[in-house]
């Protein structure tokens, strides 16, 4: 097959969608080698480069930005049109932006990621709920094949658009396989990189609404008078949205407590996970939440959502808390940090369920995507 995959989460450092589209294609490549695969981008912004075998494949470069891009479906689905001239000659077209150019003879598979700006709007901008709300019910109506990151995401799109779930496959996401229990040394030199303390709890991700994160600052304010030198790492680029946030950071006194490393390199991550005392991950909602599965395959205790798809990632594996209970997680962090037998436990069943999931066998699962439209 000839299978053309958009790259452009990747090289524009897209957070999530980004791990999934360079995790992905990495994965394909070692599982279906006999196929030829194309990297498709457009011309935005290039925030971090491909890392090898993905930047040896053939690009393929769609000459319009991201607005332009994303606007040049509008008339294409709206006044009949056909995009298949930007795209190379190809059997499959593999969407992983949330974006579906109309295509008459490309075969096509969309991945759904979340229905996040429909039951969450105010986690949105304007102009992204705008778009995704227009065209997402199209984007799912028109591809040949759809990938749901999730159940709960399958769910949520069989229920707000209608789309019939026999059409939708669930095939979940991985944690790399550097995730692993850091040694000791990986984990001083990550700590000394980032400028880390010896103790901090640790949440990865962008700043921004759906995260919930001012919630977290309120949930680990009272920690401070029980332990003043525990520190909460909030790694990740600012999203959108997040002057609320940074708001209620200074209305708390938390600007001395809270440590902002930015983005951290992938190969680093590993580390700064292990030597956290806990994860966290409080979501209003989320279509798989990757780095929760990234955090237990490091043996780091967990504290995550009980909605959305986070149950189905997490197992048994980490402590569930309502992402409105600012009690409640002030109460599972206490009891991660002061219960060395429990934090053990949850360190082994963290590796477990972790090891549950694959990459290679997320890929596989994918080209048996292609081949039944093939």
């Amino acid at each position: 097959m000839r299978i053309c995959f958009d790259v452009g989460p990747a090289l524009q450092g897209r957070a999530g969608l980004g791990r999934y589209a360079a995790e992905l294609l990495d994965a394909l490549l070692r599982v279906g080698p006999e196929h030829d695969y194309i990297a498709l981008r457009n011309r935005g912004p290039v925030r971090q480069a491909l890392n090898r075998p993905l930047a040896g494949l053939p690009q393929h470069v769609v000459p319009l930005a991201n607005i332009p891009w994303r606007l040049s479906t509008l008339p294409a689905y709206f006044m009949g049109g056909w995009q298949d001239r930007q795209l190379p000659a190809c059997d499959i077209f593999h969407a992983t932006d949330q974006l579906l150019p109309r295509l008459r003879h490309i075969r096509s598979v969309f991945t759904l990621y979340d229905v996040a700006f429909a039951l969450r709007p105010e986690t949105h901008t304007r102009p992204n709920r705008w778009f995704l709300s227009l065209m997402m019910p199209r984007f799912l109506r028109a591809a040949d094949a759809l990938i749901a990151i999730s159940e709960c995401s399958k769910r949520d799109a069989a229920r707000l658009y209608g789309i019939e779930p026999a059409k939708i496959r669930v095939i979940y996401l991985a944690a790399d396989r550097r995730f692993r229990p850091a040694s000791t040394p990986e984990q001083a030199a990550a700590r000394a990189r980032y400028e880390l303390p010896a103790r901090y709890i640790l949440f990865v991700g962008a700043i921004e609404p759906r995260k919930n994160l001012s919630m977290l600052l309120d949930a680990y304010a009272p920690l401070l008078s029980e332990d003043p030198e525990l520190r909460l790492v909030i790694a990740g680029p600012y999203g959108w949205l997040y002057a609320p946030f940074l708001k209620r950071l200074d209305a708390l006194g938390l600007r001395e407590r809270v440590i902002f490393p930015g983005w951290v390199a992938g190969e680093d991550l590993p580390a700064l996970y292990s030597a956290a005392e806990a994860f966290v991950y409080p979501s209003l909602y989320e279509g798989f939440g990757l780095p929760v599965l990234e955090a237990l395959a490091c043996g780091t205790p967990a504290v995550c959502s009980d909605t959305s798809s986070l149950p189905e990632v997490a197992g048994d594996a980490a402590l569930l808390v309502a992402p409105d209970d600012t009690a409640g997680w002030t109460a599972a962090l206490r009891r991660v940090l002061n219960d060395a037998t429990l934090r053990a436990e949850m360190r082994a069943r963290g590796v477990r369920q972790a090891a549950r999931f694959s990459w290679d066998e997320t890929a596989r699962r994918t080209l048996e995507v292609y081949r039944e439209l093939i």
